[in-house]
Parts: structure tokens; sequence; C-alpha cells
């Protein structure tokens, strides 16, 4: 008999439910169709068109209110490589991975109806996703599946695996009423490292093979043959983002994102980790800025489900504990010596827990969207469900005060000065240095850091007052690592509409909450201004042997770009002019959209 795993965010071979099951049970089926289809709504699928003349029968996959690309070029590229890599370890294991474009439930009603596998299919299975649009995925399969086969084949949805916690652990509140503060759901679980479940270990080396005849895909499209086609024809149709002229890069920028997609990568990445030191010293460099080491750069990866939450944990237990690292029966290659990696037999730091801390800050965000579905997409966030649940009116103060992180007065796309400020903000042209550094470094390599993350919400919230879910938009457009429920929950989180206690309105002190300055967060973060001046390539020629000095120096202009007239007041150096002059020139360095005044201790 025959089994159907349609895989989504899924796209790893080890700590699998399905595939574990496959090893403990492995005569229950003869062949296995491991199934990827393109979903058209998502991934904007015209690049796998067999030719120019033919059309797409699906509209364009752009988002609700900014109509950006649902999936934009990077993750596009990082999608492609972690299917093909998948495929290839299907391959090794005697099995293989059949790329479909179409609506899912559409495919595999086509599948079902073909005679070579009426009478022949045993089940169709898949895992879990609690995003929206995964759910209406999963009721419209139940329901095909229903219809063809007269409830003869099973239809059966799998816990995804894909949380650092297990549902069976939530023993101490129902894992529905999730606490809406993090800090109570954290304490239900310390001490974290000895709460994690171990992950499944994969030993099974041979897969049932494909069924003897799968369709070929359905007209109008094709399915590439290698990856470099396949990358091509899921990129192409999404390079342009819609931003105009290009952004130029820096010549000297170089992407704190250069990995390339897949289940093999994601363990040479925790492994490199592990070897470097760069776990061990997490807690003292997430804020950073520039390189490939500060951050553990796994987010997108566990995104697209290439490795789970757990076996980070795996990875990080051996490594505390003094033991080799797990071997999860990938095609990693790399052996790595951690006798002499910082930490290494020493347990627990504060690295490999403040690792875990974010894990479970991600376990959290997709905890919250099961309890409030939809509500994380809606304006007013889960504060608004959470009001409904509570049946609390709202006071005159809420409704009405612009400013109030409850008002929901956002501006929209409708007002064209809205639209003119958000392009310029998407473009990374506000003239607020921080800001426009991290936009430009997001549009140019699908990657920009958590700190500067939360300064760009804030300020497009907050400072600018336009609809914070244009920017949850454009974050699903351009980010190499975006996960519905971290992104949007996040958005909400800064923006005062999520489950942030400090973004709270009490309906009298009119409280801003959780506000950012970019100004001060430049200061702490980027003190010398090597992150701004990497990725805005005006600043290029700034002479690099300039230090902070007394206001009007250098620097002032990437933090401070309304203060261009002061730079360089007194200086002789005909080249410093030149730059000034280039600067003075610009309509988004003299007019910046919004005057955020600091003033450094020390600096009067």
């Amino acid at each position: 008999m025959y089994l159907i795993y349609l895989l989504r965010r899924d796209l790893r071979i080890s700590d699998n439910p399905v595939f574990h099951h496959l090893q403990q049970q492995h005569s229950q089926f003869s062949h296995v169709l491991p199934l990827y289809i393109l979903s058209p709504s998502q991934i904007e699928v015209s690049g796998l068109l067999q030719d120019e003349d033919s059309h797409s029968p699906y509209p364009q996959a752009r988002s609700r209110l900014g109509k950006f690309w649902r999936c934009g070029p990077h993750r596009a590229k990082f999608l492609a490589e972690s299917i093909w890599d998948l495929k290839q370890s299907l391959k090794d294991r005697g099995s293989n991975l059949v790329i479909r474009v179409g609506k899912m439930d559409e495919v595999v009603g086509q599948i079902l109806k073909q005679k070579e596998f009426q009478g022949k299919v045993a089940a169709v299975w898949m895992t879990k996703d609690w995003a929206s649009e995964e759910i209406d995925e999963e009721h419209k399969i139940e329901r095909v599946v229903k219809e063809k086969c007269d409830g003869k084949i099973e239809c059966k949805v799998w816990d995804g695996e894909e949380m650092l916690l297990h549902d069976d652990d939530f023993a101490s509140f129902d894992r529905a009423q999730v606490p809406d503060v993090f800090t109570s759901f954290r304490k239900s679980f310390e001490p974290l490292r000895d709460n994690i479940r171990p992950p499944y270990n994969l030993t099974l080396s041979q897969l049932p093979p494909l069924p003897p005849y799968v369709l070929d895909q359905a007209v109008p499209f094709f399915i590439p043959t290698t990856l470099e086609q396949f990358i091509s024809a899921v990129q192409n149709p999404v390079l342009d983002c819609g931003l105009g002229q290009s952004i130029l890069h820096p010549q000297g920028a170089s992407t704190a994102h250069p990995f390339i997609g897949g289940e093999t990568r994601a363990h040479e990445r925790i492994r490199h980790l592990l070897v470097s030191g760069s776990i061990s010293t997490y807690k003292d460099t997430r804020n950073g800025l520039l390189g490939q080491d500060f951050s553990t750069k796994l987010s997108a990866y566990l995104a697209l489900g290439c490795i789970t939450a757990r076996q980070v944990n795996a990875y990080m237990l051996a490594f505390e504990d003094g033991k080799n690292c797990p071997d999860f029966g990938t095609r990693t290659n790399s052996q790595v010596d951690l006798l002499k990696a910082e930490g290494f037999g020493k347990g627990e730091n504060k690295g490999t827990s403040a690792v875990r801390f974010e894990l479970l800050w991600r376990d959290y965000m997709r905890l919250c969207m099961r309890k409030y579905g939809n509500s994380l997409f809606s304006i007013e966030g889960f504060r608004g469900a959470q009001r409904s649940d509570s049946d609390a009116p709202f006071t005159k103060h809420q409704k009405n005060k612009l400013g109030s992180d409850s008002s929901y007065h956002w501006s929209d796309l409708s007002s064209p000065d809205t639209r003119t400020r958000f392009t310029r903000f998407l473009r990374g042209e506000t003239g607020t240095g921080l800001i426009d550094a991290s936009m430009r470094e997001l549009a140019l390599t699908g990657y920009t850091s958590n700190r500067t993350r939360q300064n760009c919400a804030s300020f497009l919230a907050k400072s600018l007052w336009i609809d914070w879910r244009l920017g949850a938009e454009w974050y699903e457009c351009m980010l190499t690592d975006y996960d519905v429920a971290s992104n949007w929950g996040n958005w909400a989180y800064v923006a005062g509409v999520g489950n942030d206690p400090r973004g709270r309105e009490d309906g009298k002190s009119g409280s801003e909450g959780r506000k950012f300055n970019p100004v001060k967060q430049a200061w702490d973060y980027d003190f010398k201004g090597e992150y701004v001046k990497a990725w805005i390539v005006e600043f290029e020629d700034i002479p690099s042997s300039k230090e902070r000095g007394p206001k009007g120096g250098w620097v002032d202009v990437m933090f401070q770009a309304w203060q261009v007239h002061d730079i360089f007041n007194h200086t002789k150096d005909e080249r410093e002019r030149e730059v000034v002059s280039k600067l003075k020139r610009l309509e988004w360095v003299n007019n910046p959209l919004v005057k955020i005044r600091y003033q450094p201790k020390g600096r009067r």
C-alpha cells in the first residue's frame, strides 16, 4: 500500500515524526511518495511556466496590504536550496522528493484520481502547522481525501515536533490558554535545560521506494531538473520588489547571512557555532550588527524545518556535558574537534542558556498564534483579541488619542504622503542612520539583526505612525529567515498590540510603552558608526580615520542626518569638503522624516 507524505515546513530527514514512524513500522507501506507542493498563494510560480506564451492560472503571490511578494528573492533561493537538499537526502535512502506546482488539495486530488493510485493509497499524512493558511490547507486536504476515497484512506496530521517543548509537557496550564505575559510562561518550565525532550534518532538507511508511476506536473508548469534551474525559476520573477531605482551595494559590505539552505548546512552551522566558541559567547555578542557569528543564524533553518529546536538543544547538551556531537544521520561531512572549544564540558553557560531562552521565545510566539489565530494579522493584534475575550470596553482615550498604543490610528497607503514616507522607509532614506542602514541591509541581503529589527519596527509604528502590518509584510517579503509567528508576533509586540507588558495601555497615562530611540541605540551598539557606514553607500568616502569628537563630528551625520550642515565645520581637507557637499544635495539627508534628538552623556 502507498503513503503520500505532504511536506511543508518540515524539510528534513532527521527528527521527523513521519520518517521516525516509518523507521519503527518499516513494513507498513510498500511505497512512499514524499511530495512538496509549491503553493501559488505563497510563492510566485510564474517562473515555472513551460514557455513565454503560457499564462499562470493563479494571481500573483502578493501580500494583502502592501502588495509585496509573499516570498522575495532571498528566501526563494534559500527555500529552493532547502528543498533540493532534502531531495538529495531522500535519494540517498532509495527515495526521492516529488515537487509539484498548484493548490495543495488540487494536486493531491489529481494524484488520487490517477488509475495507478486507485485502491493502492492507504494514507495521506502531513505535519501540523498553526498558521491560518496552513490550517486551511489541512482542512481542504481532509475534504478532498474523504470525497475522493469515501473515507477509506487515512488522513492524518502529525505533531510537527518543531518546538523546543512538547505539547504533553504543558502540565502547569492548558496549552490553549498560554499566559499573555512571557515571564509567566517561562517560569513554568524552569530549569529549562532539564525540561526538554530528546529529538528522534534516525538510523533508517533505506526508505520505501516511490510508487512505480507518478503523474507528471500538469500544464502549464514544469519542474526543473537541476538546483540552478530551480533557483532561477523561483527567484527571477520576484527580483523586482517595487523599490524603483536599485539600492546600491557598498563595495566593502558583506552579508551577515551568506548561508545555503538545507538540513545538511543547518547541522554544519550548529557544529561551527560549537567549535568556534560562538555559542558560548552568544549572550555577549547577540546585539552585534556586523559579521556572521555574533548571532546563531539558525533562524532560517528553523523556519523551514531544516533543523529542530530540540536538535539544537541536543547539540548544546552534548557540548556542555563534554561529549561528541550527536549523530542524526544527516549528510553532514564535517568532523569537529570540540576539545579546545570555549566552554566544552563545563555545563550550561550564559551563552547556551541564552540560546535556549530565545528558542523558548520562539515557542511562545507559536503558542500565542495558536491561541489567538487570525488576530495576529489584525491591526489590533493580540490586544484586540484579549479585549474581546474579557469584554473590556474601549475607553475614550484608547479610541481617540493619536500616539497612544491603543488608538490603532496608524495611517495606511491610501494617503499619498504616507506612501511617500513609507517608500523612503523601505529604501533606507529616512535620514536616521541606524534605520536606513538596516533597511538597506535587509533589501540587499535578506538579513538584518534582531537589534535593528526592533528599532525599525518601533520607528515605523511609533515615530512615523504607519500601519505596523505593512512593515511585517515587507519583512515577510525580504527576510530569508521569515517565520509567520515570530515575524508577526514580534512586530505586534514592538507596535504595542502584542504580548509586551510594557506596551499595555491603562487608559490614563497615555504611555507609549516600548519605544526605541534609534539615535541612542546607534550610540550604544554602533559607537564608531561602522555598521551605518558599511551599508549606506553615500558614506563610503567618509574617511575611516575620523573618531568621535565634539558635536558636528562625522558620526553625527550617520546617526542624526539633519545635522549634516554642522559636520566638518572647520575642516580644511578637500576630500572631506567634497563628501559634505554631496551629502548636502541629498533630500533625505537634509529633510529627515523624523528629527530625533538625543544628547549622549559627556557631550554638551
